[in-house]
This record gives structure tokens, C-alpha cells and sequence, in this order.
């Protein structure tokens, strides 16, 4: 499984697949599953029936790595458009951007100027979320994110528990207060940074959770995210929190648009506070296949599409 993993994270960096996959049919109605769409107002309306099964949502336009400061600017620009929609429309729903988007690889000062701006507009009461990237973005990732964070406190960062240096990054961010999304992981890192098994890494998920909703963490004010779709993770999550007498409403989950729709609303239901990554736009096939590398049950479901036509 982890030859078939590389070998996807390795599809999704070819720039002649991004170009001719979505052409093929049984790709593109195997990606519907998880895209609410390409337009915003997609997103959006998918926003609108997740709140109506109290579920929040994060809207995020896919892009990354931009290439010429008029793409940064426009990403940017649109984002400030996303942040008026939401607020006009009343929604529950917060926004995740990728530093590459906002020109990380052309100028760090031009790309930490475009944040700026985000968060100058972002309303008091919600948070705007920077996805982490691959390993060679996590330092300057999080120095941008410290250093925002010095003058607007509603801004939260994404952590992975397959990166070895996590553990030591999470003791330092939970020293400010940080608000913060713990994912797994989803690039193909080598084994000298990153845990190679599922069962590592799932443990080192587990021991940062429990880090980020200890009375430590609580005491800090620290807004923790726990971002899977695992359900025998969760289970044991909750599970450890009940025994601690942390209250369900304390726990927040998020998940990715269409996958584990069940397990989402049973979680709202029984008072979690649950949200939903609702990921749209046409820049989908190298995001596609990082969802696909992440879940055998994924891969199992394309080639269902591929062999029923």
C-alpha cells in the first residue's frame, strides 16, 4: 500500500496528468464525490446544507505554488470577495488558504502582505485557517503564522502528525496560544522526517490530541481542530476525553467534503462540534489524488468508476 501511496503522490505532481485526467469521464464523476463544485457559489450552497444539519464548514479554493504575483493578487483578491459572501450570508463557515496561493514561492513579503489583508477583513468571531504544505514549507509556514499572530489572534495553523518534528512544534505553538488543526498528513515525505506506518502514525496523532485538549492546552485558550475521517481514531479520542470529563462541545472535528457524511452527523448530533473542508474550483486533479493516496477505500472506489465505464 505505501508503493501504491508514492506512486499517487508522485501522479499528482505531473503537470501532463493535471492536464489531460480531467478530460476522462469516470475521473471526473469520481471527483464529484468529493468537490462540491468549481464555482464559489458551489461551495456556498454546499455550505448552506451543512449548516442546516448544524455541521460547519471551511471553504477552500484550490491552488497552489502560483507562478506570477497577478495570480497571488487574484487569489487574494477572491478570497476577500469568499470572506464578504459568508458574512453577508450568515453562514458558519470560515475560510483555509495555502501560503503558495498567496505567493510564498515568488516573495515571502509579498505573500505575507496578501495574508494581511485576509486578516485585516476577517470578522472578529471567526478564524482564518493556513493549510500546511510539504515539509520544506513547515519553518517559514510557521514563522508567517507567528508573526501574524502577533497583531490578530484569530488565526489558525495546520500540524501534521507524520512529521516527526510535530511533537517539539505543538509544545512551541501551544506557548502562544495558537489555534490549531491536527491532520495526518497527505505528502509523500521520505523516512527520515516522517512515520512510514499507518500505526505510527495514527498513534502520534493520538498523543498530540490528547496534548492539544489537556488542561494545559485549555488553560492557553487554545482552539484545537482534529481533522480525520478515521473512525476508530475518533472513537478512541472521545472516548479519552469522556473519561477526562471534557465536555463533547469542547471537541472539534473536521472532515473533508463527502467522505464519512455519517459519521459527520452523528457526531453533530450528539453535540461534537463537527466542520467540513468544502474544497471547489477547477485546479482539483493534484488535490484529488492526495485524497486518494490518503484512504485505500478511495482507491478502491475509483476503480469501480474505471471498470463500470
Amino acid at each position: 500500500m505505501n508503493l501504491m501511496r508514492s506512486a499517487i503522490l508522485m501522479a499528482s505532481r505531473s503537470p501532463w496528468l493535471r492536464e489531460r485526467a480531467p478530460r476522462y469521464r469516470f475521473i471526473r464523476r469520481t471527483v464529484e464525490r468529493f468537490l462540491s463544485g468549481e464555482r464559489v457559489e458551489d461551495a456556498l450552497a454546499a455550505a448552506r446544507r451543512l449548516a442546516d444539519n448544524r455541521i460547519g464548514s471551511l471553504l477552500t479554493h484550490l491552488g497552489e505554488n502560483v507562478e506570477d504575483r497577478f495570480e497571488a493578487e487574484r487569489a487574494t483578491l477572491h478570497y476577500l470577495d469568499v470572506l464578504e459572501r459568508i458574512r453577508t450570508a450568515g453562514l458558519p463557515s470560515e475560510v483555509s488558504v495555502k501560503l503558495t496561493q498567496l505567493g510564498l514561492d515568488l516573495d515571502c513579503e509579498f505573500c505575507f502582505a496578501n495574508l494581511a489583508k485576509l486578516i485585516e477583513h476577517l470578522p472578529a468571531e471567526k478564524t482564518l485557517w493556513i493549510d500546511m504544505e510539504q515539509s520544506s514549507y513547515v519553518d517559514v509556514t510557521l514563522e508567517l503564522y507567528r508573526r501574524a499572530r502577533r497583531t490578530h489572534r484569530n488565526l489558525g495553523v495546520c500540524v501534521q502528525a507524520y512529521l516527526y518534528r510535530t511533537e517539539k512544534d505543538v509544545e512551541s505553538l501551544l506557548s502562544i496560544g495558537a489555534s490549531l488543526r491536527l491532520v495526518k498528513g497527505a505528502y509523500n515525505e521520505p523516512p527520515e522526517i516522517a512515520f512510514r506506518k499507518k500505526a505510527d502514525v495514527d498513534e502520534n496523532y493520538f498523543r498530540l490530541a490528547q496534548r492539544l485538549l489537556g488542561p494545559e492546552a485549555l488553560r492557553a485558550g487554545i482552539r484545537a481542530a482534529l481533522a480525520t475521517h478515521d473512525r476508530k481514531l475518533i472513537a478512541r479520542v472521545t472516548g479519552w476525553a469522556a473519561a477526562q470529563g471534557i465536555a463533547k462541545d469542547q471537541l472539534e472535528f473536521e472532515m473533508l467534503y463527502g467522505i464519512q457524511r455519517a459519521e459527520q452527523l452523528r457526531l453533530a448530533r450528539e453535540g461534537y462540534r463537527c466542520a467540513v473542508l468544502v474544497s471547489y474550483g477547477s485546479f482539483w486533479f493534484p488535490w484529488f489524488m492526495r485524497r486518494l493516496a490518503e484512504r485505500p477505500a478511495n482507491i478502491l472506489f475509483l476503480a469501480r468508476n474505471v471498470f463500470s465505464g
